[in-house]
Order: structure tokens, then C-alpha cells, then sequence
């Protein structure tokens, strides 16, 4: 292997269990991961720790060159509240382009780096040796993340859930700007009836593959 560094892009919709993909990666390498999606949290967090609006692009996009993609917190930034914010400001092009830029400077952390998210392969590192698109049907990410829901010791609504998700995948595909879809040279991985060990084998040989080509 070069020592140039080494990406690997990984999208695909909500709840298709590409998180736990990607951290499993970046372990089994040692590469640095950054889950983009946090990114566009830990904006809308700060605007609402602000007391800003969350209707001002020129605002929302100071905001998110000031993010500091080192320590994004999960547990926090998972809350419910900043995910609706999230998605209201994701879909603004100047925080896209400011966000965007502070991903790709991740990005080129030696010796590789896992990004995961919506447009990865397609926008954020479409030049990255391995890309991966990692989905399943929304019956299948509507039960995780009740069941993890419930698992918490929390309450839950299936059928809403289940809404929650093809809402959230008719907006990430049908935005204008950086819509949800696979790069043209990803990988498809279904994980629908998969387990999390099979995805990862599957994605293993993929990526080796690629590391053996390049040494």
C-alpha cells in the first residue's frame, strides 16, 4: 500500500445498519472514522444551544464552519429534537458546501479514514479506492431501530417509526442537492437478512481486495 491515504466511502438510508459497518472497519484496519451525519447534528445543536433560527442559511453556515469534527457525541447528538433540526438545515447548500469541505479535510487523516453518511462516494469522496452502499427494506430498519428503541428501556411506536423512515428516505433521495443514491461503482451490500458479522465479512473481502491491488 501507497502511503497516500485511504478511504473508504460507505452511504446508504437511515437505520440499514451502515454505523455499526463503519466502526467495525475503522477498528479492523485502523483507520479514523467519522460518521457525517453527526456533522449536520452538532450544527443544529449549536443553533438551538444558541437560541438561532433555524431558517437562516447565512447563519446555519457560520455555525457549521465551526464545527469541531473531533469528539462528535453520539448519545447526545442522536436526540430525536436535533435530528428534526438536522434535517432542516441539511437540505440548505451553503452548510452542505461547509460541511463538505470539513469532511474531505478528514478525510485525508493517514493512514485512512471510513466517512459514512448519504453522498460519500457520490460528492464527498467520489475519487475514494472502495465505496459501498449498504441498505435494506424499510420494514427491516423500521424494526431495528424499534427494537434498539426498546432496548434502551424506552417506549415505541412501530407504524410510526416506520413512517419516520420512508419520510426520511423520500427526503434524502428527492433533495435537489446531494440527493441519497449509490455511486456508480459501489458496492451493494442488503443487509435486509444479513447479519452484522455477514455484512462485515462481505465488506472485508471487498476492501482487501482493493488494499492487495494497491500494495
Amino acid at each position: 500500500m501507497t502511503n497516500k491515504t485511504f478511504i473508504i466511502a460507505i452511504d446508504g438510508p437511515a437505520a440499514a445498519g451502515k454505523g455499526t459497518l463503519s466502526r467495525r472497519i475503522a477498528d479492523q484496519y485502523g483507520f479514523h472514522h467519522l460518521d457525517t451525519g453527526l456533522t449536520y447534528r452538532a450544527t443544529a445543536k449549536a443553533l438551538l444551544d444558541a437560541g438561532l433560527p433555524l431558517d437562516d442559511e447565512a447563519v446555519a453556515e457560520k455555525i457549521a464552519r465551526e464545527v469541531e469534527l473531533a469528539g462528535l457525541d453520539r448519545d447526545i447528538l442522536s436526540k430525536h429534537e436535533i435530528g428534526e433540526a438536522a434535517s432542516k438545515i441539511a437540505v440548505m447548500p451553503a452548510v452542505r458546501r461547509a460541511l463538505v469541505e470539513a469532511q474531505r479535510r478528514f478525510s485525508a487523516k493517514a493512514p485512512g479514514t471510513v466517512l459514512d453518511g448519504r453522498d460519500i462516494g457520490t460528492v464527498v469522496c467520489p475519487d475514494a479506492p472502495v465505496k459501498l452502499y449498504v441498505t435494506a427494506s424499510p420494514e427491516v430498519r423500521a424494526r431495528r431501530r424499534y427494537d434498539e428503541i426498546l432496548g434502551k428501556g424506552a417506549a415505541a411506536d412501530f407504524d410510526a417509526i416506520f413512517e419516520d423512515v420512508k419520510r426520511r428516505d423520500e427526503r434524502d433521495m428527492g433533495r435537489a442537492d446531494s440527493p441519497l443514491k449509490p455511486a456508480v461503482d459501489a458496492h451493494l451490500l442488503d443487509t435486509s437478512e444479513m447479519s452484522i458479522e455477514a455484512a462485515f465479512q462481505a465488506a472485508q473481502s471487498i476492501i482487501d481486495a482493493v488494499l492487495s491491488r494497491n500494495a
